[in-house]
């Protein structure tokens, strides 16, 4: 039997999540008696390193003095947290963190897939440990850059809504100003759920003049928030069955040939804070919304256009100038995102994958995929198998 600490905030869903992967990979695989102390990271009581007679830890390293003991104690040690904050990789421990750069490239996509030509970010003050949220931010606006759109950022100035009427006010005056239809990503599902509360209190319509989409995927809190809160899983269980599988590895004498891992998420969880299209054009919405639905299922153009009782041109000149895409562009897009999925999450054949894909090929959707996605359909999935990647 092994011995095993785990140190982590359990106020912190992030860490919550990851500690049930913990716990997916115990009651499967490892036979482990471990030590866990349910508090705040900053109020954690560790055991006396020094003295513990344990076999290995499991630490969320963004408290400089859990970093510090469980760095100094020489034990088999793997560390997760938001990449940011104590983690000093001279330790050579290894290091779990959020891919922040996929994360906003997801809520990006997300909401240019709805139509917006107006975006936001509402993101945390800047400090040591929090640099995640700048990095989101920047990835965000980044990203719609790249289609032609200007993102506006607020962090603010509260650290905390202790505050809230100061708080409220800021947010309150930021929100007003944005130009409408606006697609907003909070940093994380709290700070989402903060805009949310401020559009309502403030009239604001959401999801028709702002669309919230957070990370984390709290599902009560997302549940509780009105309207239901878009969310980003961030795979946090993941990083937790991993890093045990890892702390295995080293109680077992092995070495790790890398030390910094970084945790890919795994899908919009999409609910009714970004269920709208922000498409004044009536018939283009009526597009849109037939091509994801038949789009998988062999949907033209021809179709779309002799559905809507439109001529080819007609729809094609409304559609782009609505979208900044084609009509066959977004069927496309709506195949290969399909594609994606199955490759990514299912244990289908290729052949299989192309005929519920709309494809009329392998080879077809081959080649689409991986101009699209950087590698073809098998080397996609077994690089989605461990959704981790090396950095450093």
């Amino acid at each position: 039997m092994r011995h095993v600490a785990l140190i982590y905030d359990a106020r912190q869903l992030y860490d919550v999540k990851v500690m049930a992967g913990v716990a997916a990979y115990v009651r499967k695989l490892a036979n482990w008696s471990v030590y866990i102390e349910e508090n705040s990271l900053g109020d954690q009581r560790l055991p006396d390193l020094r003295t513990w007679h344990g076999d290995g830890i499991i630490a969320d390293f963004d408290d400089p003095r859990v970093a510090a003991q469980v760095t100094a104690s020489r034990i088999p040690s793997v560390g997760f947290g938001g990449g940011f904050g104590w983690y000093d990789p001279a330790s050579r421990i290894p290091y779990f963190h959020p891919n922040n750069r996929a994360i906003s490239r997801l809520a990006a996509e997300h909401l240019l897939d709805r139509g917006f030509h107006n975006f936001a970010f509402c993101g945390y003050p800047a400090s040591i440990v929090n640099g995640w949220s700048q990095e989101r931010g920047q990835e965000f606006a980044e990203r719609v850059g790249e289609s032609g759109f200007a993102c506006s950022t607020y962090a603010g100035k509260h650290r905390t809504t202790r505050n809230w009427e100061g708080f409220r006010a800021s947010l309150g005056r930021w929100l007003a100003s944005l130009p409408k239809p606006v697609g907003l990503m909070a940093a994380d599902d709290k700070r989402a759920r903060q805009v949310l509360e401020v559009c309502r209190l403030a009239g604001i319509q959401v999801p028709d003049e702002v669309a919230v989409i957070g990370v984390d995927n709290d599902e009560m809190l997302c549940q509780l928030s009105h309207p239901s809160l878009s969310s980003i899983e961030s795979g946090a269980r993941r990083v937790g069955h991993e890093a045990a599988a890892l702390l295995d590895q080293l109680m077992s004498g092995k070495r790790p040939r890398r030390h910094k891992f970084v945790a890919d998420p795994e899908g919009v969880v999409t609910r009714q804070s970004t269920d709208v299209l922000a498409v004044d054009d009536s018939e283009v919405a009526r597009a849109v919304a037939m091509i994801r639905a038949n789009g998988t299922a062999g949907a033209t153009v021809q179709n779309v256009c002799d559905a809507l009782k439109l001529s080819r041109s007609t729809l094609e000149l409304r559609f782009k100038r609505a979208m900044g895409r084609t009509l066959f562009a977004e069927i496309r897009r709506v195949q290969l995102q399909r594609a994606e999925c199955l490759v990514r999450e299912s244990d289908l054949t290729l052949k299989q994958i192309a005929a519920q894909s709309g494809f009329g090929s392998v080879q077809h959707m081959t080649t689409l995929f991986a101009a699209r996605f950087g590698s073809p359909p098998a080397t996609y999935r077994r690089q989605a198998s461990s959704r981790f990647a090396s950095r450093g």
